[in-house]
């Protein structure tokens, strides 16, 4: 089949809108920067854990009136919003972790709902999204 030369142009266009797949450099790119992220929040999330495990003793086992009941009051205040930092922080893992997964099953960067690449910038800003910023609109 012979192709005119002036549509070879348009038809690399075509080819390039309708990629399906990011390159194994890009890949690689966006791996290293899920490991980095992976690494903060381990951080994160250990130091949430440890604060959480540390004893409990505030200092106020002789204060004086109601003074001790409001201090336990935000002692545990304290406690519970810590307590959801870590599952929102385990969360983010997991979705990194699976992100990690996508890289290496070849879907990664492929919105769920459209099928179509998640642009770059979006993936470097987010990426362990699994949609296109309009799929999520369309979702909300």
């Amino acid at each position: 089949m012979n192709i005119s030369t002036e549509y070879l142009p348009v038809m690399a266009e075509q080819q390039n809108q309708s990629q399906l797949r990011y390159s194994k450099e890009d890949l690689a790119e966006f791996e290293a920067l899920i490991l980095k992220k992976i690494g903060r929040a381990t951080n994160e999330l250990n130091f949430i854990k440890e604060t959480l495990g540390k004893s409990n003793h505030s200092g106020t086992e002789n204060s004086i009136g109601n003074i001790k009941p409001l201090e336990d009051s935000a002692d545990v205040q304290e406690k519970e919003n810590l307590q959801e930092l870590a599952v929102r922080q385990q969360k983010f893992l997991n979705n990194l972790q699976k992100a990690l997964i996508r890289i290496k099953n070849g879907t990664y960067g492929v919105c769920v709902d459209t099928g179509k690449l998640i642009p770059k910038d979006r993936l470097r800003a987010v990426p362990h999204t699994t949609q296109t910023i309009e799929a999520k609109l369309k979702r909300a």
